[in-house]
């Protein structure tokens, strides 16, 4: 990895506002210190391309696909992570929430299950890259809280006083409601994965409304409280009614991820939380659940952050793409939903906008067609990808 250059030059520079042909300077301890027209031979020719801030990624499940490639499979966590983080640095991505799932189901029995000794080991491998140097992006941990399962407490408290985890989400699967409302693709998943007859299923689908009852109301307002009491931000999940909302809203929630309805995302954008939908709902122009589309709250104005999920590329696209077909999002608006507000939501003030002061985490990105190529990424002032 090479050291930074001190000017970037000819370059579109995507600021908070607009976008200006110009240049960017950078100082030695790797922050912004001019934005302006300099033309000197001695820098980085960007030849043209765009210039934005560094990607800022909430919520990607993506670490996972490295450590478990195959079933039964589990590879070198180190290993598992820097390739995933170099995945990530080649999407744009200079500042990443790795999520790890918190809460197991107790009813599968299957040799591949993942386990809390599984996400405590990524943790201590990104923690490892970290301190070791090894990772071109910067790794914080989102807590993916399963609240209605019986053991997410005890599997949550594997990470008291780590100070990587700077975001949990309180998550609730159980079918009837939120993301499955509608029972079809929750049914139609299940009994492909475990083989139910339908009196199986029925039988499922009603021990897991019990088991929600039971734990799902108490596990939430502890951990909420918990992350609350430590600075940790909280995130609502697949929020789906106005109660819903309210609930979050009682529990101090910074952050609305995936609302599966308009009613739900205009009151938590209204209440303040940022509104986050999935980048490849809008690369796809809809949900894979059949919830409501990222576009659709878009074009209304309620939708704030983007998030990879799945797939790390689609937020640089995602957000090309709603630029070219939201009338009304401006490209540095666009681009102010992968990078200075989820920045903001999480606290990371530091970073997510070119401006003197800021740090120098920086992507150049070339449009062909509709497709942005990432041609270059820099994290601080220097060169990661």
């Amino acid at each position: 990895m090479s050291t930074h250059p001190k000017l970037f030059k000819n370059a579109k520079l995507v600021l908070a506002e607009d976008v200006i042909k110009g240049s960017l300077t950078v100082d030695p301890d790797g922050l912004i210190s001019d934005i302006g027209s300099a033309t000197e031979a001695v820098g980085h020719d960007c030849e043209g391309d765009f210039l934005l801030p560094g990607l800022i990624e909430l919520h990607t499940d993506h670490l996972e696909v490295h450590y478990a490639p195959r079933p039964k499979v589990r590879w070198n966590p180190v290993a598992a992570v820097q390739a995933h983080d170099a995945q990530i640095a080649c999407a744009g991505i200079t500042t990443v929430f790795d999520a790890l799932r918190v809460g197991m189901d107790e009813d599968d029995d299957s040799n591949d299950t993942m386990k809390v000794a599984d996400m405590r080991a990524l943790a201590d491998a990104i923690e490892t890259g970290q301190k070791e140097n090894r990772l071109r992006a910067d790794h914080y941990i989102h807590l993916r809280c399963e609240v209605s399962a019986p053991d997410v407490i005890r599997a949550y408290n594997y990470f008291d006083g780590d100070d990587r985890v700077r975001l949990v989400s309180l998550m609730d699967h159980t079918p009837g409601q939120r993301q499955f409302v509608s029972l079809d693709s929750y049914i139609s998943y299940y009994q492909g994965k475990r083989g139910f007859t339908d009196k199986q299923m029925a039988e499922f689908i009603e021990m897991r409304k019990a088991r929600a009852d039971k734990n799902t109301p108490g596990n939430r307002k502890a951990i909420a409280a918990h992350a609350d009491k430590n600075t940790i931000a909280i995130a609502s999940h697949d929020d789906a009614t106005i109660a819903h909302v309210d609930e979050a809203i009682a529990l101090n929630t910074k952050i609305a991820e995936f609302p599966t309805t308009v009613e739900a995302a205009k009151a938590s954008h209204e209440a303040g939380m940022a509104v986050l939908m999935g980048a490849p709902n809008v690369v796809r122009g809809g949900s894979h659940s059949g919830n409501v589309s990222a576009c659709e709250l878009a074009e209304a104005g309620y939708l704030d952050v983007l998030s990879s999920d799945y797939i790390p590329a689609s937020l640089l696209q995602a957000a090309f793409q709603l630029a070219d077909e939201i009338d009304g999002i401006t490209l540095p608006k666009a681009v102010s939903t992968v990078t200075s507000t989820p920045a903001n939501a999480i606290g990371l003030s530091d970073r997510g906008v070119l401006e003197p002061g800021k740090r120098a985490d920086l992507i150049q990105v070339k449009l062909v067609g509709n497709v942005p190529i990432v041609r270059g990424v820099w994290r601080e002032g220097r060169r990661v990808a």
